[in-house]
């Protein structure tokens, strides 16, 4: 991307923060990595997706949240908790029978992003897992109590997970 095009990218996510990740990325014909990396940096902090498998886990941990897989043909959201998983055969399988369950190419992860930003009106805060196309494999929300406000004690997982995962991928 020319510096003229990422300053102006930058300058759109910075007026527009809230807006739809991959929406931005195909009109402007970058990937959505290229858009979270846009954001501003008090809003994004990036990890290395060697840790999928730990982040996995420890979501699994947290109780009810949000899944989702936005593609180009749909939007997919799954509300409950998320299952531990353990690395066999190739993939990360989520070890339950029923609800959410599944083999994910662990090993396309090629990083894992941190964004806390206003949505709708909103505050909101996700962990998205970015392959090695740049594209989003998924995304998990930190879950709302009744009053439609971020879950604190998810919140609070959430940025111990983020301060572990941005130590471990400057190592």
């Amino acid at each position: 991307m020319l510096s003229a095009e990422l300053a102006d990218l930058k300058a759109h996510m910075a007026d527009n923060p809230g807006a739809v990740i991959e929406d931005v990325a195909r009109e402007r014909k970058v990937t959505p990595r290229a858009v979270l990396e846009a954001l501003p940096d008090t809003m994004v902090r990036f990890g290395s997706g060697g840790e999928f498998a730990a982040a996995m886990n420890d979501v699994a941990q947290w109780g009810e949240v949000t899944l989702i897989v936005h593609t180009d043909d749909a939007i997919f959201e799954f509300t409950g908790s998320v299952p531990a998983g353990e690395i066999g055969r190739g993939y990360f399988n989520l070890m339950q029978p029923k609800g959410l369950h599944g083999h994910l190419r662990h090993e396309r992860c090629a990083a894992i992003a941190f964004v806390e930003r206003p949505f709708m009106g909103k505050s909101s805060a996700f962990i998205a897992f970015i392959n090695v196309d740049g594209g989003i494999m998924f995304k998990v929300f930190v879950g709302r109590d009744e009053t439609r406000a971020l879950r604190s004690d998810q919140l609070q997982r959430f940025h111990a997970l983020a301060e572990r995962i941005a130590v471990a991928s400057a190592a």
